[in-house]
């Protein structure tokens, strides 16, 4: 009876030390490629550091492919995502465009099917990374354009329209036919300026410079470099496009061990906007900091780390 008993103490000693050793395994970072993903990444990174756990960097890992594999894997626990990204990710569920293009549908769909591969989806910044109709911002003052629906009424009305973008913009059903379907206008042929192989900023560059007539661009919601060429990005009010809001997933064994990390990493996603993402990532694509620097930076002057 002496000896069960010691060998049942012995054991929950033991198990106790497993639990701690486990719990404290340094917290696995990924990220994306691209500047924006790799600010995020750190952000997540030094966020956790402030916690006092112990990290490991692996941000700029690789694409979207490499990161969701990676974090299924268990060789990192947690990295920014898309929410729009889940229309790819869970083709089985058929998501749908409308689904797609509202932003707590197309979250909570995303949080549901991922629950089943243990990962959780924390809440998404107020931002939408995504296709975007850009125009300069003083033909946004001028005629007061904020939305491609106040777009759509200044183009049926005859206003001065020539827009420049890629083959893939003009041609893909779900890019910007997609507004002239949701929004009721449709440009002509002499209206487009089709660049082969464009990058969104040097659309932008065409029409912040109004090359050949040009006045608006393609864009992505948060291209650092819209801010830096006065360029807006109208709003999509009727969700023509996919909504990609950034949001941590994290491994839910991760989460379970420290939970803490979702009110810290929900405090610093609910800070991000569109503009200041704007303004954070053209430090790192225009002006050539670290996206380590830049987020450092970011998050001490907002007081979310020390």
């Amino acid at each position: 009876m002496k000896a069960s008993t010691l060998t049942r103490s012995t054991l929950a000693v033991l198990a106790a030390s497993l639990l701690a050793a486990a719990s404290a395994k340094p917290i696995i970072v990924g990220s994306k490629l691209d500047p924006e993903a790799q600010i995020l990444g750190q952000m997540i990174l030094l966020t956790l550091k402030n916690a006092g756990l112990e990290t490991t960097d692996k941000t700029n890992l690789g694409d979207t492919g490499v990161n969701r594999k990676a974090i299924l894997a268990g060789e990192i626990d947690v990295y920014p995502e898309y929410t729009g990204n889940a229309v790819y990710l869970f083709p089985a569920a058929k998501i749908t465009p409308k689904q797609a293009g509202n932003p707590g549908t197309i979250y909570g769909l995303a949080r549901q099917l991922d629950s089943k591969n243990g990962i959780t989806w924390l809440k998404p910044a107020n931002v939408n990374n995504t296709w975007v109709i850009s125009v300069p911002q003083k033909l946004a003052t001028a005629e007061k354009l904020k939305s491609v629906a106040d777009l759509a009424k200044y183009i049926n009305g005859g206003g001065k329209f020539k827009i420049a973008g890629s083959p893939e913009y003009f041609n893909r059903p779900d890019t910007f036919p997609a507004f002239e379907a949701a929004y009721g206008f449709k440009l002509k042929p002499d209206q487009k300026l089709v660049l082969a192989g464009a990058t969104p900023p040097q659309a932008q560059q065409a029409a912040s410079n109004g090359t050949n007539g040009v006045n608006a661009a393609m864009a992505y919601g948060t291209d650092g470099t819209l801010a830096a060429l006065s360029m807006v990005a109208l709003t999509d009010p009727k969700g023509a496009q996919f909504v990609y809001q950034p949001a941590p997933i994290i491994r839910t064994s991760t989460l379970k061990d420290n939970p803490q990390v979702e009110a810290a990493l929900n405090k610093v996603f609910a800070s991000l906007n569109a503009s200041t993402l704007q303004g954070l990532n053209a430090k790192v694509a225009l002006e050539g900091q670290t996206p380590q620097a830049v987020a450092q930076a970011y998050l001490k002057s907002k007081g979310l780390i020390k």
